[in-house]
């Protein structure tokens, strides 16, 4: 069991050369990955959401009711920033409707859980980026639908309902799950959670590389203005986040903790609404499984000058 935890913990530590490695094979070999389903993007999401259930104590719950007003800043902030950013990089780069399609679901999903990783890092506030991540994680079956048929509705059918009833099977009865289980056997659960790093790793790593590999062609011929709008979006959330925290006068630790849980988007989600809900637009799904590739080089490379920063 030791040697499965040094594993996991090594996974975790290098999951962004991990990402990018599994990124290029697909690309270079997409025989690699299109033995899996693109059917299975939705379970393998499931197990990383459950994952996140496993981590949750009622004690997480707390700064939702004690700390009201950065909570309300920051999902503000996550659902404003990041879906606004989405729409007008689209209209700037006049991306076609499949990829603008991808990136609005991108700025409209909740938080990811990596945020709370990196945040940790920063030496921010982790208990408020867990209670964000938490309230984001709630909030998007009914504010993830209205957003996207508020920003793309015209030009593409959005079933708004059907959106809500995936987001809560594949994240909200998924962490319900964990955290149910992790309350009431959490003395069996402690020997599990170490090991999901692994395994959130292996089905992120799963998802992105089928993703690409499907589309392996066109992306190669659009990969530039992809990687642009994915590390525009991204970038200006991390900016943007932290601004916002320092012009509501919070402390560096508590802007920290906005910065990252407002860029870092819960990407695997939006690649899981897009293949299930626009099947015709396969494009949709590259900006999502792009978003998951950088975002974990960004936020790390955020955690490192926060940290410093922190630290003053």
């Amino acid at each position: 069991m030791n040697i499965l935890y040094k594993i996991s913990g090594w996974i975790a530590g290098n999951l962004t050369l991990i990402i990018v490695a599994v990124t290029a094979l697909a690309l270079w070999q997409p025989a690699s990955f299109t033995w899996i389903s693109i059917a299975a993007i939705t379970p393998l999401l499931a197990i990383v959401m459950f994952g996140m259930g496993l981590t949750m104590k009622p004690a997480d719950f707390g700064p939702i009711f004690t700390r009201p007003k950065e909570i309300i800043i920051g999902e503000l902030a996550q659902f404003i920033i990041m879906p606004m950013l989405a729409w007008l990089l689209c209209y700037l780069l006049k991306l076609p409707t499949e990829l603008a399609l991808g990136m609005i679901l991108v700025g409209c999903c909740p938080g990811g859980t990596a945020s709370n990783v990196m945040c940790y890092l920063a030496k921010g506030d982790v208990p408020l980026s867990i209670a964000m991540t938490t309230v984001s994680t709630l909030l998007a079956p009914i504010v993830t639908p209205a957003l996207v048929l508020l920003l793309t509705g015209k030009e593409i059918h959005v079933d708004v309902f059907g959106m809500f009833i995936s987001i809560v099977q594949v994240v909200i009865l998924p962490v319900s799950i964990g955290f149910i289980i992790n309350h009431f056997f959490g003395k069996y659960t402690r020997r599990i959670v170490p090991l999901m790093p692994m395994i959130s790793a292996l089905a992120v790593m799963a998802i992105i590389g089928v993703v690409v590999s499907c589309n392996q062609v066109k992306i190669l011929q659009c990969s530039l203005i992809v990687a642009v709008a994915v590390i525009l979006h991204n970038t200006l959330g991390l900016v943007l986040g932290y601004l916002l925290g320092k012009c509501a006068r919070l402390s560096k630790p508590k802007s920290a903790a906005i910065s990252i849980e407002v860029g870092m988007q819960n990407a695997g989600l939006a690649t899981s609404l897009a293949t299930i809900h626009f099947a015709m637009y396969p494009m949709a799904a590259v900006p999502g499984a792009l978003f998951s590739i950088w975002h974990n080089l960004s936020g790390s490379i955020a955690a490192s000058i926060f940290r410093k920063g922190n630290k003053s």
